[in-house]
């Protein structure tokens, strides 16, 4: 993405939070215009410049201050509004909702993550108890198929808009899993509380459309694109300790490889 640089100068009073931007668009670039300035609003969201909550002013007064056609500057901002990193808020304008959560291949919870981008995580837990193991859940944790497992299945939102629904298979003797403990920390977090040290993961991904159910928990439509990842965590002696089956929104969360050439 173009940098997005700060400019001392205030132009437009009606562009608020876009007053201290400057927007580098190249017309004599084949990429359109309106992707121009969509990617460079969306850096300024993912940078910071553009905070949550802050509004982006009229159409009109973008279209003047930069030089492009209404329609130019309408399809920009769709296209985040589409993406989720903008909300159109009647008597109130174009506003920031977030930046997308890129959350990096390691060992690591949501919930730390989202807390360390500085994403405000809440939690609502769905669902805690005991049922008897699946197959593939067995497989996963490591016993026999129809032994006793504790399920937990939870809502995590950032600022206040859900962003994956999660659920989780542990041991049923590992740990105490209150509803009030969850809701205020990750799961990670109550494991190493525990004493319990994770060492390592075997973690799919993949991708499919939202049921009706996955749907209305995640403030989507039905058939929406849907990231998954299923993972099974292990302790520093090599058990099995927590197989998750998550799923998240598409529109609001992304998966960070950093590729190395072998050798």
């Amino acid at each position: 993405m173009s940098p997005v640089h700060r400019t001392p100068q205030r132009t437009a009073p009606g562009d608020r939070a876009l007053d201290s931007l400057t927007f580098a668009l190249d017309r004599t670039s084949p990429v359109p215009l309106y992707y121009q300035f969509a990617q460079q609003l969306e850096a300024a969201i993912e940078q910071g410049a553009l905070a949550p909550g802050n509004l982006l002013g009229n159409e009109v007064d973008l279209s003047v201050r930069l030089g492009l056609s209404r329609p130019t500057v309408r399809q920009a901002i769709q296209s985040l509004v589409d993406r989720g990193l903008l909300v159109r808020r009647r008597g109130v304008g174009t506003q920031v909702v977030h930046s997308q959560v890129k959350r990096p291949l390691e060992l690591s919870s949501l919930y730390d993550d989202l807390t360390a981008a500085g994403q405000s995580p809440t939690t609502r837990v769905l669902r805690g108890e005991r049922i008897a193991a699946s197959a593939d859940v067995a497989a996963a944790l490591g016993v026999a198929e129809g032994a006793e497992v504790a399920v937990l299945e939870r809502l995590r939102s950032a600022h206040g808009r859900p962003v994956a629904f999660l659920r989780n298979f542990l041991p049923p003797t590992l740990l105490e899993l209150p509803t009030e403990r969850l809701e205020s920390t990750g799961l990670y977090e109550m494991l190493r509380s525990a004493g319990i040290v994770l060492h390592s993961a075997r973690q799919s991904i993949g991708a499919r459309s939202a049921t009706a159910d996955e749907a209305g928990l995640l403030d989507e439509k039905e058939g929406a694109a849907l990231l998954t990842m299923r993972r099974t965590a292990y302790d520093d002696t090599g058990r099995a300790v927590e197989y998750g089956s998550h799923v998240y929104r598409a529109s609001r969360y992304a998966f960070d490889f950093q590729l190395l050439v072998r050798p």
